[in-house]
């Protein structure tokens, strides 16, 4: 086993892991509460947005700020126009169609970005990674403060949001019966396209932190979505701070077991095994909680 100053310098790197996930989940519950769609594009609308990036910094030579704001852009234009596109369709299917819907989109992204760049490495570093400071054994850079510090101000910010404004209360509203809201004279189009543009930014500011967190591949960042889908399910598509508190979880444990050298090999599987264990926790809570109550 490791010592803890070995365990250290992987605690920041596994807290920015946390905030970037934590920041994908939001878009990903919120989403899914307006809509019932569970998007599992939200990672390769990132790593393109992040390859986009990448072309118009090193290729068309534009400023770097010009191409983050792209990136988020590209993300948030997509996803807005799938939603605006297929969301109507979708809206009365099952929520096993609706999940393979966004996973189409994720292959298409995939075969794009794996047929406009070819296998050399990409790298797409953030001004931020050049300064930090340290505490105890670890190295903390500001791009690692930067992706914890959002995914606490998106967490905060959205549960306010969706407490206190009209949008945010039609968006509940919707969560708990579409038929009935829309009824009342809720724009649900309008309310819904709010919750698409929301997650497809939040998938563009992802792919940039991750390509220099992780690395700028289509392939990993694409499936890092399993991450994020864990960290909702966790949380049952329902809480924003459950989904952030998981999200931490998840990206520590990820993170800490990988200088356990008997345990690196099944680092990827950290979201999987997290999720069934809180899932079947929450089942056999509920379980004992209805057999107290006197219930069947």
């Amino acid at each position: 086993m490791p010592t803890w100053s070995e365990i250290q310098p992987f605690i920041p790197i596994g807290l920015a892991l946390g905030g970037v996930y934590a920041l994908s989940g939001v878009g990903t519950v919120v989403l899914y509460r307006a809509t019932g769609v569970l998007n599992l594009a939200s990672g390769a609308v990132g790593a393109m947005g992040a390859y986009l990036a990448w072309a118009l910094i090193n290729e068309a030579h534009l400023p770097s700020g010009v191409a983050y704001a792209f990136c988020v852009l590209f993300g948030t234009v997509v996803t807005l126009a799938y939603g605006l596109i297929f969301g109507p369709v979708l809206a009365a299917r099952d929520a096993l169609v609706k999940a393979v819907a966004t996973l189409g989109l994720a292959l298409v992204l995939l075969g794009l970005m794996a047929w406009i760049f070819t296998d050399q490495a990409y790298s797409l570093p953030l001004p931020t990674d050049g300064a930090g400071f340290t505490v105890g054994q670890a190295n903390i850079d500001w791009t690692q403060v930067i992706a914890l510090a959002l995914g606490i101000a998106v967490t905060i910010s959205t549960t306010i949001f969706l407490r206190v404004t009209k949008v945010g209360t039609a968006m509940r509203a919707l969560a708990n019966d579409r038929e009935i809201t829309a009824t009342l004279g809720v724009p649900v189009r309008r309310v819904e396209a709010v919750a698409w543009a929301a997650s497809g930014l939040l998938s563009g500011v992802c792919g940039l932190l991750l390509a220099d967190l992780v690395a700028l591949d289509a392939t990993t960042l694409t499936w890092l979505v399993i991450s994020t889908v864990a960290a909702a399910l966790i949380a049952r598509l329902r809480s924003i701070p459950g989904t952030f508190a998981a999200a931490m979880v998840i990206g520590l444990v990820q993170s800490c077991i990988t200088p356990v050298q008997s345990l690196t090999q099944y680092e990827d599987m950290t979201p999987f095994v997290l999720a069934v264990l809180a899932l079947l926790l929450v089942s056999r809570t509920r379980v004992q909680g209805l057999a107290g109550g006197g219930g069947v």
